[in-house]
């Protein structure tokens, strides 16, 4: 009778460990669209993401876009946990022209809008380049992602 009821509080402990470790590591759900909104003051209106179109249309893997500190892709699958842009690139706004003048790419790469154009538009010339013929172009230009601002 102790055999058995030890092997049932056995299989309840890892029953629940699982269930424990299952909430800790259940990761989020990426949004099928959703807007890149910086946390500051930004001059142009945000921008539509669609995770669905990059993902499914594109074939374009999670870690393509989310990287580590040494910009390598992470080997990420739908479901888990990615840290927002800002935890690293976490200066404010974007520097460029003679505020730029002298920076590494690391250190231009810690303003939060040079991390987002730079890991964009590097993607969109690529597709591009890779796909001279086709009729549909990824967007390069500040108005093909950016909507006007309402005045």
């Amino acid at each position: 009778m102790k055999k058995r009821s030890l092997g049932i509080m056995a299989i309840m402990a890892l029953a629940a460990s699982l269930f424990v470790a299952g909430m800790l590591y259940a990761g989020t759900t990426a949004p099928a669209e959703f807007e890149v909104k910086a946390p500051y003051e930004h001059t142009k209106e945000a921008v539509t993401f669609t995770h669905e179109k990059h993902i499914k249309e594109h074939k374009i893997a999670c870690g393509e876009c989310h990287h580590d500190d040494k910009g390598k892709p992470l080997d990420l699958k739908e479901g888990d946990n990615v840290k927002s842009c800002f935890e690293c690139h976490n200066k404010p706004g974007e520097i460029k022209g003679k505020e730029a003048k002298g920076l590494s790419k690391e250190e231009k790469l810690a303003y939060h809008a040079n991390a987002l154009h730079e890991n964009c538009i590097s993607c969109h010339r690529q597709y591009n380049k890779d796909h001279k013929d086709s009729e549909t172009k990824a967007p390069q230009k500040c108005t093909d992602c950016h909507p006007k601002k309402a005045k």
